[in-house]
């Protein structure tokens, strides 16, 4: 038994390396692929590894400890495979949040599972006990509103209540009066009660910040997931699923921080529920002057024409074009204008879409060559010698009230600067605002023409046209 032990900490050894060489993988588009196999393998091995650990640890139930294991893995196979091949792409962001939820709740049911058959742990158990099942609470309640949020099953506008940074911080000191109860006398009441407090802050947390910080919010959840992760590794004495918690929840945060960077936000603002940011315009959820103008329409087979005598075309995609799944007919239009000899790029925003990287794997899945998929920096260097851009469902990313309007909800956060091009083509369904709810002054400039309708027909409209 010793040895087959041994063997299970060697493997998990092995599934660790591979996890860490599964994120280096995934930091560069040519080793991506690499990346996901070694991940997929080293899960595949912890999984083998864990149940084998199980079954030598049951001892005399190794029958109804296999029997209970293989259903619960036989139901998430069923479950896991089934919504992987029903979600759309456009839902990815939503069902990454629900996931998430997952990881809290075992994090919670874990705790309360280690403090009910261990309650006589020293004073470290019961911290890890406490710190899983607090960590576990928000992780759920919070995904659960991002996930409500990103479904539109709620309105994504923050929620502001009187005094909600007191209200999180009186939650945040009564639980850690309620840490040295359950440490000094043992009893489940107070663990029952600061659970209830870590629900609410999760979901007061989440609900304070709104859908323009959406992909924050995002990778924030996911390194709260990982942090839960990891205490439930060391309330298990698992060594693997600690290690493996921990490179979640320190890659969520860094790419929190990217994510924060990259819309000029506070990092501790965001993860605060918009702390230090006014009501008016706090954290992303709608705010800013009032635009007023006349905008100007086109048509496809006018967009068809200009495109035709441009030379230089940039392709500024966003949720929008996810929505209408016109990232093939786009792929499509690329060809066309590249086989002509003419020069297009794509310029990607950090935050465009719902979940970062969103729309690099749309374009990806469409076969748009990487290549000509440039940042935002880059891109906004070019633009004065862009002759047409094509901003294909996008909205708040090629907002100039970001620069422009110091009372918008995203002052402040750069954007691509596309009407410095001599020509901008805006698809949009129609003049409403986007998902951070901000108008967006782009649409009355004198060189920008609103394309309305579908964005995959009028796509389709173009490629015929030409």
């Amino acid at each position: 038994m010793e040895l087959m032990t041994q063997l299970v900490q060697a493997v998990y050894l092995v599934a660790a390396v591979l996890f860490i060489l599964s994120l280096a993988g995934l930091s560069k588009q040519e080793t991506a692929g690499l990346g996901n196999l070694a991940g997929k393998v080293g899960m595949v091995l912890a999984l083998a590894a864990t149940v084998a650990l199980a079954l030598i640890n049951s001892e005399r139930n190794a029958g109804v400890t296999a029997a209970l294991i293989f259903l619960a893995l036989g139901i998430g196979a069923i479950a896991g495979s089934w919504k992987a091949r029903s979600v759309e792409m456009t839902q990815m962001p939503e069902m990454i949040a629900i996931l998430h939820s997952f990881v809290g709740l075992a994090a919670v049911l874990v705790g309360f599972n280690s403090y009910l058959t261990d309650s006589h742990g020293g004073a470290v158990h019961l911290v890890e006990v406490f710190l899983g099942v607090f960590i576990g609470a928000i992780t759920f309640t919070g995904s659960i509103v991002a996930w409500l949020k990103l479904a539109a099953k709620i309105k994504s506008k923050p929620l502001t209540l009187p005094g909600r940074h007191l209200l999180n911080a009186g939650a945040v000191v009564i639980s850690l009066g309620l840490m040295g109860w359950f440490i000094a006398a043992p009893s489940i009441w107070p663990l029952l009660i600061m659970t209830a407090l870590a629900l609410f802050v999760g979901w007061h947390l989440v609900m304070a910040i709104g859908g323009g910080d959406m992909p924050v919010v995002v990778s924030m959840l996911n390194s709260y997931s990982g942090w839960a992760a990891a205490a439930a590794g060391f309330m298990l004495s698992n060594d693997l699923l600690i290690v493996t918690g921990a490179l979640v929840g320190s890659s969520g945060a860094i790419l929190s921080y990217i994510m924060c960077k990259a819309m000029n936000r506070s990092f501790i603002s965001v993860i605060l529920g918009g702390f230090g940011a006014d009501d008016s315009a706090s954290a992303g959820g709608g705010g800013g002057a009032v635009v007023e103008g006349e905008h100007h329409e086109i048509t496809a087979e006018e967009v068809a024409q200009l495109l035709k005598e441009a030379e230089s075309i940039l392709i500024t995609p966003g949720y929008g074009m996810a929505v209408a799944k016109a990232q093939y007919p786009v792929a499509e239009l690329t060809t066309k204008l590249r086989a002509e000899g003419k020069h297009v790029v794509f310029g990607v925003h950090p935050v465009a879409g719902r979940l970062p990287g969103h729309m690099n794997v749309l374009l990806a899945e469409a076969k748009v060559p990487y290549d000509i998929v440039e940042e935002l920096e880059e891109v906004n260097e070019e633009m004065p010698k862009t002759d047409i851009v094509l901003v294909i469902g996008a909205n708040d990313t090629v907002n100039p009230a970001a620069e422009d309007d110091p009372s918008s909800p995203i002052a402040g956060m750069p954007v691509i600067q596309v009407w410095n091009a001599g020509k901008v083509i805006v698809f949009k369904r129609s003049m409403a605002v986007g998902y951070a709810g901000v108008q967006n002054p782009l649409f009355f400039k004198d060189n920008t023409s609103m394309l309305f309708g579908d964005a995959k027909e009028r796509v389709e409209d173009i490629v015929r046209a030409m």
